[in-house]
């Protein structure tokens, strides 16, 4: 019976580390292959300022998490990617978690046909936007296009 239940638990433990692992291969690659990695700013020969815009980075550390780091000048944050999927009009939409806020946001990027990036939504986990359908709530003015600086 022991015998039994040892092999059962190192099997249990097994398929933890096992989906995991897998369900970091699929973040990973899913900004991967949808072309999210990389350096993203409005301008990448201005410096980075919290008013002009910021330098976006995303990346995946060698443990193979995605983490996406803001760099305003002043300030920079890092932060990890908790998911992303490709929904059917090609949007990404891209969980990011701070722990700094103490909250989950979740933002669709679109890549546009010239190889830009632009934030269609950005939402809070209560469903606050700061951006809707392509606009900033507060002004009503359109995202602007981001260019991959590397």
């Amino acid at each position: 019976m022991m015998g039994w239940f040892g092999r059962w638990i190192a099997a249990a433990v097994l398929w933890v580390a096992f989906t995991s692992m897998a369900g970091a291969e699929t973040l990973a690659s899913t900004v991967g292959q949808w072309g999210l990695l990389g350096s993203w700013a409005v301008d990448c020969g201005a410096r980075p300022d919290r008013d002009k815009g910021a330098l976006l980075t995303y990346e995946i550390r060698k443990d193979g998490r995605v983490m996406y780091r803001r760099n305003f000048g002043e300030a920079r944050d890092e932060n990890e990617v908790v998911s992303a999927t490709v929904n059917a009009e090609g949007l990404l939409d891209v969980m990011v978690y701070f722990p700094a806020l103490h909250q989950a946001r979740e933002f669709g990027l679109l890549l546009q046909k010239d190889g830009s990036l632009r934030a269609i939504y950005n939402r809070s986990e209560r469903g606050e936007y700061t951006i809707r359908d392509g606009k900033y709530v507060a002004t009503g003015a359109p995202t602007p296009a981001q260019q991959r600086c590397d």
